[in-house]
């Protein structure tokens, strides 16, 4: 599939260049960026969460873990991850579990992690298990600026010394 039809056409409608980076098979967002040999902290990973208003996409570094409740106290809400079916009804043109970060092209709210506020580039899944989209950092943030954003999440070591 290479890149999500919604995704590609997301792009071009904002102007934003682009390039694809190929890796073998993968089922995590981390393991995407070790096997395409990209910094952890430059892939940004989607997770689907819901609540009765609806859902929203968090966005965060594949190498941090996201805080629920972080992401609960600044939305004011009380959201929980959407199921696998439920991915697969929102990103109709994407293979399950490969949720772009760029998740407004499918009409979805985002709430993105401001440590992605200072990465030169980013990277995120295309649509498939084995192509991610490589952005300059200035293109993802002006895509994303308008978006509501905070520290959501944190890296293992920390969320590991929080919750145990």
């Amino acid at each position: 599939m290479a890149i999500a039809t919604t995704l590609k056409s997301y792009l071009d409608k904002h102007s934003v260049s682009f390039d694809t980076v190929e890796h073998p098979h993968t089922d995590s967002s981390i393991d995407s960026a070790k096997s395409a040999h990209i910094p952890p902290h430059q892939m940004a990973k989607a997770v689907v969460l819901q609540d009765g208003a609806g859902f929203i996409v968090a966005v965060l570094p594949s190498s941090n873990r996201l805080n629920l409740g972080w992401v609960n106290e600044e939305l004011e809400r009380d959201l929980v991850l959407a199921t696998e079916n439920e991915l697969q009804s929102l990103f109709t043109d994407c293979e399950t579990g490969a949720v772009p970060a760029l998740s407004v092209a499918y009409g979805l709210r985002v709430i993105w992690d401001d440590q992605l506020k200072h990465a030169s580039d980013v990277y995120i899944e295309a649509g498939d298990h084995e192509h991610l989209i490589h952005l300059s950092g200035k293109d993802f943030r002006h895509l994303m600026e308008k978006l509501p954003h905070s520290v959501i999440s944190a890296g293992k070591e920390y969320s590991r010394w929080v919750y145990e």
